[in-house]
């Protein structure tokens, strides 16, 4: 019973995403509707032979540069400041860590109107910069939390053990703690990229009329206007599939690396 549970589970979660993918290789622009197989939309797609394709590759660009950019700033920042909440003690360390679960607590709707009107009050143009630094706020508290767990497993001596001989603060830094980090560094990196890739409302507030899409302001827009663009589909399917790898090799390493831990 229990594995029946699971599988009805995973097969509600999956069957939408088999569903585009099945349907990716259509080109009917109703989905449900099948002409016949063809290649066509993927060729669409990479070709941009119209000029929905043309704006949603645009808009994949935005997308990824965006959640590139404001991952890279989030582990950083995320980083240091998962050091410096490790080193405070008490009821300061307890506040801290509170301070940072409500970034990722607070609705959306609400970090995206803040964010909005904090922009506004500084006479900051919206745009590229807006947007990124709009996701690097609601992703650093996640890597804040894949950090911290890292810095709790290593040895608090090392640190110290460092600087005793004759490193710097920063030597320290980049060859003790960030390698031993890196794991939870990694994982921050791919769970900020994945909520930046993944995010509407902030970007909605923050892009303002700039005219720059991402991929959820463009389908969005795309649903207002009576539908959606077809090269959506093959789309969707390839970023499916290239997330699937980057989990298995992510996991796989993981598992290797516990097993050589076990081994030794």
């Amino acid at each position: 019973m229990a594995k029946a549970y699971l599988w009805l589970i995973l097969l509600v979660i999956y069957a939408p995403i088999v569903f585009i993918a099945v349907f990716s290789f259509t080109e009917a622009k109703s989905l449900g509707n099948w002409t016949g197989f063809t290649f066509g939309l993927y060729e669409s797609l990479f070709t941009g032979a119209n000029a929905n394709s043309e704006a949603l590759l645009q808009a994949l660009k935005n997308t990824l540069l965006i959640a590139l950019a404001a991952s890279l700033l989030s582990t950083i920042l995320g980083t240091l400041a998962a050091i410096g909440i490790f080193s405070l003690k008490g009821t300061k360390k307890k506040t801290m860590q509170f301070l940072n679960n409500i970034p990722m607590l607070n609705p959306d709707i609400i970090t995206g109107v803040s964010l909005f009107l904090l922009f506004v009050f500084l006479h900051i143009s919206k745009g590229y910069l807006t947007i990124i630094l709009a996701h690097v706020t609601f992703c650093t508290p996640y890597v804040v939390l894949n950090v911290l767990p890292k810095l709790s497993q290593m040895n608090p001596n090392l640190y110290e053990a460092a600087l005793d001989l004759g490193a710097t603060p920063w030597q320290a830094l980049r060859k003790v703690l960030i390698p031993l980090l890196r794991p939870g560094m990694v994982s921050g990196f791919i769970l900020a990229f994945t909520m930046s890739l993944d995010d509407f409302a902030v970007t909605y507030f923050t892009a303002g009329a700039s005219g720059i899409d991402t991929l959820s302001t463009f389908i969005y827009s795309d649903v207002r206007k009576g539908g959606l663009t077809p090269e959506l589909k093959p789309m969707m399917t390839i970023i499916f599939l290239l997330v699937l790898v980057v989990l298995l090799v992510v996991n796989l390493r993981s598992a290797n690396r516990q097993k050589k831990q076990h081994t030794i």
